[in-house]
């Protein structure tokens, strides 16, 4: 008896070989984790907190862009930048919206037209200083930065 549990013990000793399984390096698996990721969309859109409660996240994101639309032509609708801008009757936001909610708005006009870039810059800052609270972009978990464009119509 002792013999075939002798056996049994070396048997068992030697057997954990078999479970003995490579480890893939760290960096590789890092590597083929970041290439599954795609960096050019989001997992969820930054958002208003009206918008907030709809859980489609195309009419999420449509919500999104009509009260930031809403928002910006509301602000911008004085005619200030009309009577000192006359040529302008659409002027293209960049909107960069930060990971801690903070959100910056540059007036990008192309070159062809002369204006006074650092007046139209303080137009903007000065209007849009109170903007509504805007929560950031989520990728995989974490708030992230996110810029784009949107068209603002000065003149109808």
């Amino acid at each position: 008896m002792n013999k075939v549990i002798a056996l049994l013990l070396i048997l068992s000793l030697q057997s954990c070989q078999f479970f003995d399984k490579k480890v893939p390096d760290e960096k590789d698996l890092l590597e083929q984790e970041l290439k599954k990721i795609d960096w050019a969309q989001v997992d969820e859109f930054p958002s208003f907190s009206i918008c907030d409660s709809i859980t489609d996240k195309a009419s999420q994101q449509s919500c999104f862009y009509e009260t930031l639309s809403t928002q910006l032509h509301s602000k911008l609708k004085d005619d200030s930048i009309a009577k000192l801008f006359p040529q302008l009757d659409t002027i293209q936001v960049k909107v960069i919206i930060s990971s801690d909610s903070h959100v910056n708005f540059e007036p990008i006009i192309s070159d062809t037209i002369a204006y006074n870039k650092t007046q139209l810059d303080s137009i903007f800052q000065l209007r849009l200083t109170d903007f509504p609270k805007i929560n950031p972009a989520i990728k995989r978990g974490i708030p992230v930065k996110t810029e784009f464009q949107m068209p603002v119509v000065l003149k109808k």
